[in-house]
């Protein structure tokens, strides 16, 4: 038996459709086709599967049966296991005594990626990709780069490197009159190397989500918003006041600091601020998850907890300095870690006991 294997490794046909692969049989196949040429007329997909169906027509001389099989968008590794997954499925419902091989068609070279997968499950005679026709005159070109200008992330991806090496001849000529010559060219390379260092640590995407955050933050009233803004700004205080107390401990010692000298005067100046902001921004995140009704007993542990940590570290670093006595250190380590056990378990039982009335209510 030979199998016409189409091949869809992004999962068109199912994030477009809403069609669950693995799709058996000619009508059920040109079904999906259907669908998706429907749902999205451009798609190259399309023409895989017509192609497959196509396919099975012309071969006359033994028993052939056609199939699509989907990956997942975005991830090579997981498409190419589900796809192997759906090959097995497949193979599974044919449940015929015959050799079954393979021909599979793909609409390009990143779809054949999957070929090692589907190749350790049945023999493949043959590869088919699909080119339409069309791709090859100037008007279609003219479209397709059209089409690939007006998609925001192609279009920031090549526009922007390209748009950066233009500027580099005018910069020229202006730092040039300004007699600066080196500046074009470091300013430029450095515009250029900051934008592929965002692109390449997802920088760009993450300012997108948090914008949104932020957006749907301010339309839905979330204190989150306020008590982290404030937060920040005594995080920032806090790290001020933590170099302003390592400058005074230089100038008050007679001898070069050590590493834990310096880093117990920065935590000793700014540790306050910091369980302060610590405070400040669990208690606005506890106030959010109680107005959205998924509050929970534990997590009122977060701000005692904060205040567990300063207070044990305000010792340590303190006793560090020569601020504190070894007394105060053992202090405020005993009162750290009781503070810490006493609201835990505090909360723990006030969750059971809310629990246990909303199952006898």
């Amino acid at each position: 038996m030979l199998l016409v294997l189409c091949v869809d490794l992004d999962d068109d046909l199912g994030r477009k459709t809403g069609t669950e692969t693995p799709v058996i049989g000619r009508e059920s196949v040109r079904q999906a086709a259907v669908a998706l040429a429907t749902a999205d007329p451009e798609d190259s997909d399309v023409n895989v599967l017509f192609e497959g169906l196509h396919l099975a027509e012309t071969i006359r001389d033994e028993t052939v049966e056609v199939a699509a099989v989907a990956g997942v968008d975005g991830r090579e590794v997981e498409a190419n296991r589900r796809v192997g997954e759906e090959v097995d499925r497949v193979l599974a419902e044919l449940a015929t005594g015959e050799d079954v091989r393979a021909v599979v068609v793909t609409d390009g070279a990143q779809d054949e990626s999957v070929l090692p997968v589907i190749r350790s499950r049945v023999q493949i005679d043959g590869v088919r990709r699909v080119v339409v026709r069309q791709a090859q005159d100037l008007e279609s070109m003219y479209y397709t780069i059209k089409q690939v200008l007006d998609d925001p992330e192609t279009r920031g991806t090549l526009l922007v490197p390209l748009g950066i090496l233009l500027l580099i001849y005018p910069l020229t000529i202006l730092a040039n009159l300004l007699n600066l010559p080196g500046t074009v060219f470091g300013l430029a390379s450095g515009l250029l190397g900051l934008y592929l260092l965002a692109r390449g640590f997802g920088v760009m995407q993450w300012l997108d989500q948090t914008v949104e955050r932020t957006r749907t933050a301010l339309f839905t009233g979330r204190v989150t918003l306020i008590t982290s803004v404030v937060a920040a700004a005594l995080m920032a205080i806090g790290g001020v006041n933590g170099v302003q107390t390592l400058e005074e401990t230089r100038a008050a010692s007679p001898d070069a600091l050590g590493v834990i000298e310096v880093i117990a005067a920065l935590l000793f100046g700014a540790i306050q601020w910091f369980a302060a902001a610590g405070v400040m921004s669990s208690l606005g995140r506890v106030t959010d998850e109680y107005l959205t009704g998924e509050f929970r007993w534990r997590y009122l542990n977060a701000p005692f907890y904060v205040v567990a940590i300063a207070a044990v570290l305000h010792g340590v670093s303190g006793f560090f300095l020569g601020e504190a006595s070894l007394e105060f250190l053992a202090f405020m380590l005993s009162g750290g870690t009781l503070l810490g056990l006493a609201s835990t378990l505090s909360f723990a039982v006030a969750e059971s006991w809310a629990q246990r009335s909303i199952e006898t209510a």
